[in-house]
């Protein structure tokens, strides 16, 4: 009931920003009246208002006028262009989230002369309601716009709420970015199968099916991963040599190196 009465404007109504539309007209947070949408393109705008049935706008400051709630969901890299025009018609009183990697609550706070700003980074699983968004405010947000921002950022799936800013970074580098990771490592083990002689279509649901299987047990389990691992790990098998070569081509340091990049980046990308 958190935002049953609220104007949502979603500026940038790309994949996330319509992942956001999705999760929260199909868990019945909202109603489509209450959604309004930007998007330069004049077709994009037609397929999203003819298949959520809420509206849309080629204009930016157009779509906030009078919103209640306003999401940032445009590129990083656009946002002084973006947000430059917003101010002139943005309610003072709207709360603002932003899900822009690298883009600081100060910033953002800056640009619009409006300080409840919520800052969150979500993930691209979220498209299908099973992210997980790690998010924070902003001292100017109450106790009851933060239960609005949980609400809203529950559309994507889990939320996690943290006190300290400088933890959007890291999250940025470890869960908004990991689904790339695991995509990578999962071609990996796919074009592997194949080159065994399994078909393509074939590796990829033995690859699927075993780390949704591995992933689900690991979660429901207190152990440490390392004991999981040596579960399946017997003395001089399959496995033990399978390990070591991964081990041998450094892969615990390569994926390390690849998080503090992504983080660095993160970072680099709040710069004005």
């Amino acid at each position: 009931m958190a935002l049953s009465k609220e104007t949502i404007a979603i500026i940038g109504c790309g994949a996330m920003g319509e992942a956001l539309v999705r999760g929260l007209l199909s868990n019945g947070l909202v109603k489509p009246d209450q959604l309004r949408v930007s998007h330069p393109r004049s077709e994009r705008r037609a397929f999203l208002d003819e298949h959520y049935g809420i509206r849309s706008y080629g204009d930016n400051s157009e779509a906030v006028a009078r919103a209640d709630v306003v999401v940032l969901a445009i590129k990083p890299q656009y946002f002084d262009e973006v947000v430059s025009a917003l101010p002139e018609t943005l309610n003072p009183h709207a709360l603002v989230m932003s899900i822009l990697a690298g883009i600081r609550i100060d910033r953002i706070s800056s640009a619009l002369t409006n300080s409840k700003v919520i800052r969150a980074m979500p993930n691209l699983p979220a498209k299908i309601g099973a992210g997980i968004s790690v998010w924070t405010a902003a001292p100017e947000v109450n106790e009851a716009e933060k239960l609005k921002a949980a609400t809203l950022l529950s559309a994507f799936g889990a939320e996690i709420y943290v006190s300290h800013e400088g933890d959007l970074d890291m999250a940025t580098a470890l869960s908004g970015t990991g689904p790339a990771y695991a995509f990578l490592f999962m071609e990996a083990m796919v074009d592997a199968g194949v080159h065994l002689g399994f078909s393509r279509h074939l590796a990829f649901q033995l690859v699927c099916e075993t780390l949704r299987g591995s992933i689900e047990y690991a979660a429901s389990t207190p152990e440490h991963l390392a004991k999981l691992r040596n579960y399946v790990t017997s003395p001089g098998g399959t496995t033990a040599e399978a390990c070591y070569e991964l081990e041998k081509g450094g892969l615990r340091t390569v994926l390390s190196d690849a998080v503090w990049a992504a983080y660095r980046r993160s970072k680099e990308l709040g710069e004005p």
